[in-house]
C-alpha cells in the first residue's frame, strides 16, 4: 500500500496479480494500525487504502460484510479497531465497554449498541 520498499512492493504486487490471497480480519486490523502509527495516514486515507485493497479481484477478505461495516463506521469517526470488534459482535444483544468515546460514537452512529458495564 505504501510502496516504501521497491523490491517488496514488486513481489507483493506480482503475488496479488497472480494468486488468490486470503486476508484475515486481524491482518486488516494490523494494516490499519501500521498505516496510522507508522505512516501517519489520516483516517480517510487509511480507510480508502483498505477499501481499495479489499476490492482487488484476487483478494479474499475473511468476512467482507463485517469489514465493510467497520470501514463505514470508521469513516463516521469510530476507531477502526473498535469498529471491527463491534461489527464482529453485531449479533450480540449489546457490546459492553468502559470506553466512553466508543459508547458515544457508536450511539451517535446508531447502527450498534454499546453500553457501559
Amino acid at each position: 500500500m505504501t510502496a516504501d520498499d521497491a523490491k517488496q512492493f514488486a513481489i507483493a504486487n506480482s503475488l496479488i496479480g497472480r494468486e488468490d490471497l486470503y486476508i484475515s480480519s486481524t491482518v486488516l486490523l494490523e494494516t490499519e494500525w501500521v498505516l496510522r502509527s507508522v505512516y501517519r495516514y489520516g483516517r480517510a486515507r487509511r480507510i480508502e487504502a483498505l477499501r481499495a485493497f479489499a476490492g482487488l479481484p484476487r483478494i479474499i477478505i475473511e468476512d467482507p460484510v463485517t469489514a465493510a461495516r467497520a470501514f463505514d463506521w470508521a469513516e463516521l469517526g469510530m476507531d477502526f479497531a473498535d469498529a471491527l470488534h463491534l461489527a464482529k459482535a453485531e449479533s450480540c444483544e449489546a457490546f459492553i465497554s468502559f470506553d466512553q468515546r466508543l459508547q458515544a460514537v457508536a450511539n451517535r452512529i446508531g447502527q450498534a449498541k454499546v453500553r457501559a458495564p
